[in-house]
Formats: C-alpha cells, structure tokens, sequence
C-alpha cells in the first residue's frame, strides 16, 4: 500500500450515442471517430444494425464487421479483440442494445436458463465481461445504443393507477451510463445532440448540437492531456503528417493569461475558435483586467471581441 500524488493521465475515449431510428446514430459516430484519427482506415465498425454502417461509405474507407446473431456477450468480445488486433484505433459498437435484449442476448439468455431470478447469477457474469471488455480495451471506442419510451405505473391521489411516462431511456442493461466517459442523448431527427454525462466538462449544461468531426478532435485533446498511460506509449492517433500543432484547453488557458493587450487577446480569441464558448469567462476576466491596467486609448477598436461568443 502507498499514498502517491495525484496525476492526470491521458485516458481512453469510452463514448455513448444514444437515439430513437432515424435519429443519426452511426453518422455521428463516424464523424465522432474520423475527428480524433483523421484516418478513416483506423476506424472499425462492429455492425449489428442489418449493415446499416456500410450506408455511409462515400465518407471514407472505414472498416466494417458484419456481427450476426446470436448476439451473446462473447462473440462481441471476440469482435473487439479482433479489432485490437487489427491495428485499429477508434472502434464503434453499432449497436451494443443487441448484446442485451437481441437474438442470443442477455435477456434471451436469461428466459432460457428458466427466467428466475437466480438465474442472473449465470449472466450477469458474462455481460459484466462484456463491459469489462470494453473499459479495459487498448482502443477509444464509441458505443450506439437504441432508446425506447419509458413508462411507470403510480398510484394517484384518487388511489387508481395511472401510466405516466418518463420519457426515454437506452436499451441496454441499467447503469451502463456509468461507466462512459461522455454519453451524449441524439434528441430528434436533426441529429441535434445533448449530453447526459460529462466527465470533460467541455459539453455539459452546453446548448445542443450536431456532431462534427470538430466535436472528436477536442474529445481526443481532452484524452491526450497529463502523463502518458505507459512509458513511450503513443497515445494520440491523428497521423504524424499532419503539420499542425494539438492544442490543449489548457495550453489556451495559459496563453490567455500571457497575452498584455486586447489586441492580442482578440488574436488568440479568433485563433482557437473551438475554445470560445468553454473558456469565455477566461476571456473576459482577462479582458477586464488588461482594461483597468492599461489606457483603453491603446487598444484595438474594431470591437469584435466584445460579442458572446458562439458555439464551436
């Protein structure tokens, strides 16, 4: 037993997308991955959406595994390991709801030993190695998952029974959602997104938005800072070809704190426009503190900066 120092590591993506059909699951998971390698050959699909990945080919030469039925935990597993193996760096579960209530799922499974309530104790195992899988793999992985309405039945005040309804939830076992560290909610057919949980910080109490590749490159920003997960590990996945630098919300944080003019801080406000909405308050103390140090005769007047800045 020893007591270390706390240091940030740089992590592994796990991601979820969750929506009704239609709704632009397997797009925006795509798009998602093709913004952290910049590489679609990196990228591999783990199909169970009746091939529904290979609809969206003419973005890229991705990937695709074709998984069948029966829909059971290990041959999941099995695709995953195959996709490691493979050299693959960004891997999407399309869809992990199969792996659940699916032909030769968990809940198929389940009925079959009996439907008892013993008889959790058989498959719970075998799912928790499935999740254990995914935590533990060496690749960022994005799952997809169905959503379906939710309903309760409560007693009112009259003593009768009623439906109420409580919106949606996902199609998987309780308490997945745990597990990720983003789960982002697709809310109609405009592919617009929310987050449900955040562990970055970059998107929570955010208004909605559509996906981009923009979207995975800052999620791949945000996993690459602090200490590497193994000594000489390459971590970051975005080729080595590519001449520009990756910036940090961190190292933008610094820079605004060096910068001695408003001037200069609208360069730099206009230079990382994916940082303008999560670090706006970083801005405008910096801004108000070069104001009242300096004669505001000496800085720019173009008053651009001044606006609320929009979303990346």
């Amino acid at each position: 037993m020893q007591l270390k120092q706390r240091e940030r590591k740089q992590v592994r993506l796990r991601l979820g997308l969750s929506g009704a059909s239609g709704f632009g699951k397997t797009k925006s998971a795509l798009l998602l991955a093709y913004g952290m390698t910049q590489d679609w050959s990196k990228i591999a699909v783990i199909d169970t959406e009746n091939s529904s990945a290979s609809l969206y080919s003419d973005l890229g030469n991705y990937n695709v595994l074709d998984l069948s039925i029966p829909y059971s935990p290990e041959r999941y597993i099995q695709a995953i390991e195959l996709c490691e193996k493979s050299g693959i760096s960004v891997i999407i579960i399309d869809s992990i709801t199969h792996e659940w209530s699916g032909t030769g799922g968990c809940l198929e499974i389940h009925e079959k030993l009996g439907g008892r309530f013993q008889d959790w104790s058989l498959v719970t195992p075998r799912h928790q190695a499935f999740i254990n899988k995914i935590l533990q793999s060496s690749c960022h992985i994005i799952t997809t998952a169905r959503r379906k309405v939710d309903y309760s039945l409560d007693v009112g005040s009259n003593g009768k029974t009623k439906v109420v309804k409580h919106g949606t939830k996902e199609i998987t076992r309780e308490g997945f959602e745990y597990e990720l560290t983003v789960n982002f909610e697709l809310i109609n057919d405009k592919h617009l997104v929310k987050a449900s949980k955040d562990r970055t910080g970059l998107f929570m109490n955010q208004p909605e938005f559509i996906i981009t590749p923009k979207i995975g490159k800052r999620i791949l920003n945000w996993c690459n800072e602090g200490t590497s997960l193994q000594p000489g590990e390459e971590v970051t996945h975005v080729q080595k070809s590519e001449k520009h630098e990756e910036v940090t919300i961190n190292s933008v944080r610094e820079k605004i704190q060096l910068v001695n003019s408003i001037s200069e801080l609208l360069v730099l406000y206009k230079q990382y426009p994916e940082y303008q909405q999560v670090l706006h308050n970083e801005y405008e103390n910096r801004k108000h503190f070069l104001l009242q140090l300096t004669n505001p005769q000496n800085f720019s007047t173009n008053g651009k900066y001044t606006h609320t800045p929009t979303n990346s």
